[in-house]
Formats: structure tokens, C-alpha cells, sequence
């Protein structure tokens, strides 16, 4: 098994070659929440994940003169860590890559200077393609969680947080393949063994829980984040995490790490802002460490996200109108709206398609608002015009 001393080797390996990432309390989370947040941001890592350190350790560990270079797979963050690591040492590196990563991971691998091969629908299937490739040339695969170097590198992330915060008393860590959670578990218990630590996975990719809990919850196809999107966990994190782990809405959270923050974060990395949010009466009162693991997004899932997040929270709003298809009827309800304070983004009238009298038009108004509470009050100043108007 893993011990405090591997990591704390791994943590004067890695030094000066990955940041120190800081933790810092989130006043405003803390305040929405009930707890006292404290975040990691590991989203400002060169290649904006955590996987650095792990990489890093595994890498700096290899005979450079009897290497003939590395295979890894990975959905994006590993790929990228393997990737600018390689080049660093000056090794050669094949990355194998799921047909579903998000092309933004995959441009900047290649950027670092990595072969990139795009095999399989899923990680395990990428996995054994990598297998080949390391067999077939030669190479030395770099496994993204199953590989004792690459769990304590990541273990120096819990090192550093207690180091910052001493007082933290649970932690919140997304979980893919287990490789973060096992690293930090072993690294937290060792210094403070009364900590409790807390994996979160989405229940699109429950492996971890399956394997903790012996259920069988049906994985997914597609989730957006892919980051923890791991349908086998590995062994030595799982045998970690059965020794030392205790047992969202992941787009609200990375809005609100959008807005509150102002920090990026991919789907993976606000998982666990995601699980608090969700469960809070969980974590009220506690003094948290919340992980935020990585901050590589597809700026098109980004921009959705945000739309998305808008809908939810009023400040994007649908509405629908039925008026009498005459000249300026178009013109008062946008009047009305403008009166209440809200914006206009789309205006769509639709005739052929609509179980209205043939002398009416149905209109749909996409509006920018403050709020819900706003959006009931340009309902009612539409339906003050003598309009009939709802929410789509």
C-alpha cells in the first residue's frame, strides 16, 4: 500500500516542475452553503489539471537513456499532462484518446507535442489499444490512476491543502478512476486520520460506487464530465479507497465557480462544489476542501452551459404570446416588456403551427431578465396589455 513518505518523496520530486496551486476560502460559497469552502485551485496547473503531478512523478522516475518513450490513454487532462512532461525530459509520447474527447483536449495534447490516436468509444477501449501500442513499439505505458507513482503524485494535493488549511476536517474529491482520491485519502489520513473524506461520481459513471457499495448502477454513454468518465477504476485506488473513504448539479456549479470566482472549470472539477450544493445539509458547519481538479472545457459545451444555467436561474426566459395577427400588436408586447426592464434576444411569430384562430398569432419571446421574480413581473405587464401570455 501507498504511504505518507511516497508522497512526501513524490512532493520534493515534483517541486518546481508543477505549481503550487493555492486554497483559499470561498467566502460567497461558504456563505450559500453553510460551510466554511476552501478551494484547490488546480485548474491553474500549466495544463490546468491536477494530472500534472502524478505524470511528473511517474516520469522523473524513468531511465531517460534506456526509454524509447511513453504511451498513456485518457480522456484529455492525463493526455495533456503525459504530453508536456515528455517533451519536458525530451521522450517520446503516444497518447490514445476516446473518439468522445472533446476536441479542445486534443488540440492542445498535439500543441505539446504528443502523438495523438483517437480509438474507441470508451476509456477502457482506449486503454487496450494503448496496450498495444506500448507492446508493439516498445514504450513505457504511463496508466492515468493504476500505477502506485502516479497515485502519490496526486496525493501531494491533499499534502499541500493541510499544509495551507491544518483545520480542514473533509474533503470533497471527484472520482474517475481513483487515482486523486486514493493519493490525497493516504496522504490526509496519514497526517489527520479523523478527516473524512468524500468521492464524488455522477450517476452516469458510478464504477467506484458499484465497486465500494457492490451495486450495479447502469454507466452511461456520455456525460459532460469526461474527466471522471471511467468505466473500470482501478485496482490499487479501489483497494485504498475501501480502506479509507467514507461515502450535483454539476453545470450549476461551474457557473457559479464561473461567476462567483471567476474560474474555469471543466465538468470534472466542479463536481464536488456540485455534490455540496446538492447535499448540503451533509456538510453544514464543516470546514471543507473542495478539489478544483481541472479547467479543460469545449468552449461550445461552455457557452451551452451557461445559456443553460441562465434558463435556470430566470435571467433566460421563454415566453409565449397570443395575439391578434394586426399591425402593432408585435410592437406593444415588445413595448410592454421593455417598460417591465427586460431585453429582447429572439422574437419568433408563428401562424401555420398553432391551434389559434386563423385571425391570431402565436409569439415567442426568448428575453434576458433579473430573475424569476422579473419574469413574472414582464408577465404580467404583457398580460396588462390585454394579451395572453405563459411561460414555454
Amino acid at each position: 500500500m501507498l504511504t505518507l513518505h511516497d508522497i512526501q518523496t513524490a512532493a520534493q520530486r515534483i517541486s518546481g516542475h508543477v505549481l503550487h496551486t493555492p486554497c483559499v476560502e470561498s467566502k460567497t460559497l461558504s456563505e450559500i452553503t453553510g460551510a466554511q469552502i476552501f478551494l484547490k485551485f488546480e485548474n491553474l496547473q500549466f495544463t490546468a489539471s491536477f494530472k500534472e503531478r502524478g505524470a511528473c512523478n511517474k516520469l522523473a522516475q524513468l531511465d531517460l537513456a534506456a526509454c524509447q518513450g511513453v504511451v498513456a490513454m485518457s480522456a484529455g487532462n492525463h493526455a495533456q499532462a503525459v504530453a508536456q512532461h515528455a517533451a519536458r525530459l525530451g521522450l517520446r509520447a503516444v497518447i490514445v484518446m476516446p473518439q468522445f474527447t472533446p476536441g479542445v483536449k486534443v488540440e492542445s495534447t498535439k500543441r505539446l507535442g504528443a502523438e495523438v490516436v483517437l480509438q474507441g468509444d470508451t476509456l477502457d477501449e482506449a486503454r487496450g489499444h494503448a496496450l498495444r501500442i506500448a507492446q508493439e513499439q516498445g514504450l513505457t505505458l504511463v496508466h492515468p490512476y493504476d500505477d502506485p507513482a502516479i497515485v502519490a503524485g496526486q496525493g501531494t494535493v491533499g499534502l499541500e491543502m493541510l499544509q495551507a488549511v491544518p483545520e480542514l476536517d473533509t474533503l470533497v474529491i471527484a472520482v474517475g478512476g481513483g487515482g486523486l482520491i486514493a493519493g490525497m485519502a493516504t496522504a490526509a489520513k496519514a497526517i489527520k486520520p479523523g478527516i473524512r473524506i468524500v468521492g464524488v461520481q455522477t450517476q452516469r459513471f458510478p464504477a467506484i460506487f458499484n465497486a465500494i457499495q457492490g451495486t450495479s448502477h447502469v454507466q452511461g454513454a456520455s456525460t459532460i464530465a469526461e474527466g471522471i468518465a471511467v468505466g473500470t477504476p482501478g485496482q490499487l485506488p479501489l483497494g485504498i479507497i475501501r480502506q479509507q473513504v467514507d461515502e450535483g448539479d454539476i453545470e450549476q456549479a461551474i457557473v457559479m465557480l464561473l461567476e462567483i470566482e471567476k474560474t474555469l472549470v471543466e465538468g470534472a472539477g466542479a463536481a464536488g462544489l456540485a455534490a455540496v450544493l446538492k447535499y448540503p445539509q451533509l456538510f453544514k458547519g464543516k470546514k471543507l476542501g473542495l478539489v478544483l481538479c481541472g479547467g479543460n472545457i469545449d468552449p461550445l459545451l461552455l457557452s451551452s452551459i451557461i445559456e443553460r444555467g441562465m434558463v435556470r436561474n430566470g435571467r433566460l426566459a421563454r415566453i409565449r404570446v397570443g395575439a391578434r395577427d394586426v399591425p402593432g400588436s408585435l410592437a406593444r408586447i415588445t413595448a410592454a416588456v421593455a417598460q417591465a426592464g427586460a431585453n429582447v434576444n429572439e422574437v419568433q411569430h408563428q401562424r401555420a403551427f398553432t391551434l389559434l384562430a386563423a385571425q391570431n398569432v402565436e409569439i415567442e419571446l426568448v428575453i434576458q431578465a433579473r430573475g424569476h421574480a422579473h419574469v413574472a413581473q414582464v408577465l404580467e405587464a404583457i398580460q396588462a396589455q390585454g394579451f395572453e401570455a405563459q411561460l414555454v
